[in-house]
Order: structure tokens, then sequence, then C-alpha cells
């Protein structure tokens, strides 16, 4: 049973589309990074890794802890990042990786990213996913950035969907 409300699933870097088409004409790491997502790192504290300023980050930059604005579309490569400490929509809570070489096709990976991030939920939260007010849904990896990038990270959100916070959900049993 999937336990994600959201109805998009949101999938990792758009542009990763134009890597099965020009792969084969490209060479030299810089310009496929072009491709496969925008490049573009937030703006961390050196010593502790957190956000320090708002902007764009491409998919693949988000680590466990970094609090984001919620993105649009079906597929995404870059979202909007922001401190913690400023009003935001959703945090990153949990990383996973999906095993296997074949892509097992988009249900499979989205039921596999629906474990992973439900599995992790009540350890974060504080509380059990049933209970709880707040929801979550996981980025995970297109077919194309599995075969072409090796993509198979799942990015665990969290989000209340009632309204935006400030400052960490870990642990705000709620």
């Amino acid at each position: 049973m999937l336990h994600s409300t959201r109805t998009t699933i949101i999938s990792r870097a758009l542009a990763v589309a134009a890597a099965g088409v020009l792969a084969a004409s490209l060479s030299g790491c810089s310009v496929l990074e072009g491709v496969l997502g925008s490049g573009q790192k937030p703006v961390r504290d050196a010593e502790t890794q957190e956000i320090t300023e708002a902007g764009q980050a491409d998919v693949f930059s988000i680590k466990v802890g970094d609090c984001l604005n919620e993105a649009s579309g079906d597929t995404v490569s870059d979202v909007p990042v922001v401190p913690c400490a400023e009003p935001h929509d959703e945090e990153a809570y949990f990383e996973g990786i999906l095993e296997g070489e074949e892509f097992p096709g988009d249900e499979q990976v989205q039921i596999k990213a629906d474990e992973i991030c439900y599995g992790a939920f009540e350890s974060f939260a504080g509380i059990s996913y049933e209970e709880s007010e707040l929801d979550y849904y996981p980025y995970t990896p297109t077919e194309i950035g599995w075969n072409e990038a090796g993509d198979r990270v799942v990015s665990c959100i969290i989000y209340d969907p009632a309204a935006q916070t400030t400052g960490s959900l870990a642990g705000a049993a709620r």
C-alpha cells in the first residue's frame, strides 16, 4: 500500500532525458554534468554543510537536512532551497539507494521508494506516519537517469500539507 498522498510522482533530473539522445556525441565530465543536471550547488556553511542562502539547486546536490520549497512538474531537475531557519515547504529527511542493474519500471521504483521513505518516517518525525499530520513523498530516479547516469538515489521529502514550517521537522511528533 502506498502512503504518499501526492498525485504527481516527482522524478529526478529533467535534463537526464537529453542525455540518452546526446550521450554518444558528448565528451568531458563537465559537458555531461551539464546535460544530467544544472550543476547548481547550494551555498553551504563550510563546517555544518547547512544551506546558508536561498537559491536553486541541482536535485543531485540535495542532502538530508536540506530545506526546500515545492518544485513543480512531473520531473524535477532543480529545486528551490532555503536555509531551514526561513519558512519552507519541505525538508529532505532520508536518503536510500535502490538496488539492481536493470531499471525495474516506474511502478516498482515508486513502490520501493515508498517503502524506504515510509520506513524512515517514524524515526525522523518521532511519530508513526498513520498518527502524523505530516506527509512525505520521494524524489526517484527516472529510467534514463538509472541507465545513463547510474542514479539509484531515493530522497525522502517530508512536509506539512497545512502550511510552511520554520526549522526542522525532526522529532516534531505531530
